[in-house]
């Protein structure tokens, strides 16, 4: 799907313009570069008006495990505990670039949101990544008393990859009988390694492209890079049993590779009798909720903050 900047939404399309004809994700190289300047800015990417702390300690396998959590500066106890992965094609990325998200859900309701900062693919392919996110799920549960949260209210969630991510934990908690999740919220989630749906072919949109896409499975994927050897943990599109799976909500722009990809994921939930619903925003690209200034990012960012307020209110899970 080839996007013309006519495609584009109004509010964004200065914006999408000059993203698009400025920069791209060429190869590997460009993600190893991206994460050096972030590993730069990371304490000025902090929200400073929150309690955030970052641990490192052991997971189950006796590998190192990194996370951050982040609180009110008054917290009350009983709050929704919330598994927050950030994005960056599995490839790029820390907790602290995803402060936004982080401050406008605490903002927005009782909760303390833990955020795994886990391996990327430029230093451990699949299934490092999954196994860092879920293990920090699990040190979360052990830890919900000190942590002042639910053990009924634990949500997931995560934009791009880290939705993908989030649908895959999701997955994994509910085949291991771990962790009962009650919600989750991938955001534009990257879910589909085959890159066949229309939305992904030739799509040259601004901020995420097919082209990026394609660099990134192979960065995740390595040699099962275009094989048949995936697991659907690594691609939770490749999922075949949706039963069981938490509520869900998400959101995608129509122009953006992920586009029709999210919206299979959607349905198949709901064909399997999982409350699952998402909002379509026509002509928007990757992440354009990120861009505060424009009205579609605050009316994206006011919808999906009342999902989340309606999910603390409404979606329980049964304790194990």
């Amino acid at each position: 799907m080839k996007i013309t900047d006519e495609m584009i939404h109004p509010e964004l399309r200065s914006i999408g313009k000059m993203i698009r004809y400025g920069f791209h994700f060429k190869n590997e190289n460009t993600f190893s570069h991206m994460q050096k300047i972030l590993n730069v800015t990371r304490g000025i990417l902090r929200p400073k008006n929150l309690q955030w702390k970052n641990y490192v300690t052991l997971s189950l396998h006796n590998d190192q495990l990194k996370f951050a959590v982040a609180k009110s500066n008054k917290p009350k106890n009983e709050a929704v505990g919330l598994l927050w992965v950030h994005g960056g094609g599995y490839a790029l990325g820390a907790p602290e670039q995803d402060g936004g998200f982080v401050q406008k859900f605490i903002e927005a309701a009782n909760c303390v949101v833990v955020l795994p900062d886990y391996r990327l693919s430029t230093e451990a392919a699949f299934p490092a990544a999954l196994e860092d996110c879920y293990d920090t799920l699990l040190w979360m549960k052990d830890h919900a008393s000190e942590l002042g949260i639910r053990f009924d209210q634990i949500f997931v969630g995560g934009d791009s990859a880290g939705g993908g991510l989030a649908a895959a934990v999701s997955l994994l908690a509910r085949d291991r009988g771990e962790v009962n999740i009650a919600f989750q919220m991938p955001l534009y989630p990257m879910l589909d390694d085959r890159m066949m749906t229309s939305s992904m072919q030739n799509n040259d949109a601004p901020i995420w492209d097919s082209h990026a896409t394609q660099v990134a499975w192979q960065m995740y994927l390595k040699d099962h890079f275009q094989t048949e050897d995936v697991s659907s943990y690594a691609a939770p599109a490749r999922a075949t049993n949706y039963h069981n799976l938490p509520p869900t909500y998400t959101f995608v722009g129509d122009i953006e590779p992920f586009y029709d990809e999210t919206r299979i994921y959607i349905k198949n939930l709901q064909q399997a009798g999982i409350p699952a619903t998402m909002d379509i925003y026509p002509g928007c690209f990757h992440a354009f909720d990120q861009f505060d200034q424009t009205k579609i990012a605050q009316k994206a960012t006011i919808n999906y903050l009342a999902h989340f307020i309606f999910a603390t209110n409404h979606y329980f899970a049964t304790q194990t």
